[in-house]
């Protein structure tokens, strides 16, 4: 039988696992905090503690490679399956070495096992390991997609369309009542490192603005060692917010503070302060995550 974890029920009931002897994890993540896997990952988890089954994970490598992390730690208060834990948006971790950190720093207790991936270092993004790209969901086709993943991901608590239903998901950002080229002058004038900006128009298939042209930008990371995804996605957020300041809006859903993983940082655009500010207020907090994550690095 197959069993979806995506629905109304995201974790393992006692009657699925039933007959199981050893409850297997092989699933690739793509390294940022609101991609769904790694809860899937943590609920089955608390599933086999709870029913007395071990628990193995097969470990994948992390697309974006192993060394940099970014972003705020999300606040408890603000946990979601696009959230579970106080971890950065960009952990910079592969799901072996998160399920041994969720096991112990978060309390599951499972009976774990992480099988070790040969050969992986942490400097490694995904197409230095030579294998093939298989997309992990339709909107994640291509490594490039996993890279403005943790900066673009944060568009989907906006009335900005984030590039679903387009070939170009999270690459392509924008809205009806934008300004293309305006948009392009005002980023690339930002002179992020390892980014840059093409003015785009796109008609989305489905989702936000299914159906009327969009016009905004197209992100290309030019180099991914230099490139600050994070900072990249705040800066983008808070031009556009700069700019349109009639027609941008962050989605009434609170979806926008449960990817961010906090409601200030919302507040803080909205109030005109820096991304230098922004960036400082989270500093603190991802220094400390970085020395617990230490502890359970295997590569």
């Amino acid at each position: 039988p197959v069993y979806s974890l995506y629905g109304k029920t995201k974790k393992p009931t006692p009657e699925m696992l039933k007959n199981v002897d050893v409850l297997v994890f092989d699933i690739q993540d793509v390294g940022t905090r609101y991609y769904t896997y790694i809860y899937t990952m943590a609920y089955a988890m608390e599933a086999a503690k709870e029913n007395g089954i071990p628990f193995m994970v097969l470990d994948r490598p992390n697309p974006q490679g192993g060394k940099h992390i970014e972003g705020p730690i999300l606040e408890p208060e603000y946990a979601s399956f696009v959230g579970l834990y106080p971890i950065p948006l960009k952990h910079g971790m592969t799901i072996g070495e998160l399920a041994l950190l969720f096991n112990k720093e978060f309390d599951i207790d499972a009976d774990l096992t992480v099988v070790k991936m040969k050969h992986w270092k942490r400097k490694m993004d995904f197409d230095d390991t030579r294998l093939p790209f298989v997309l992990p969901s339709p909107n994640m086709p291509t490594v490039e997609s996993t890279f403005v993943y943790p900066a673009t991901g944060l568009i989907e608590g906006t009335n900005i369309s984030e590039g679903r239903g387009t070939t170009k998901p999270f690459e392509l950002i924008g809205a009806p009542f934008i300004k293309s080229t305006e948009l392009e002058e005002a980023l690339n004038s930002l002179n992020l490192p390892g980014v840059t900006f093409r003015a785009a128009s796109f008609t989305p298939t489905f989702s936000k603005h299914q159906g009327t042209l969009c016009h905004g930008v197209q992100l290309y990371v030019t180099d991914r060692e230099k490139f600050e995804a994070v900072k990249t996605g705040l800066s983008l957020i808070k031009t556009i917010h700069d700019l349109y300041p009639e027609d941008f809006e962050f989605l009434s859903t609170g979806s926008f503070d449960k990817l961010a993983g906090n409601g200030w940082i919302r507040t803080k655009i909205k109030n005109g302060a820096s991304i230098e500010d922004i960036i400082d207020s989270y500093e603190k907090p991802l220094q400390q995550f970085s020395k617990t994550r230490k502890k359970y690095l295997i590569y």
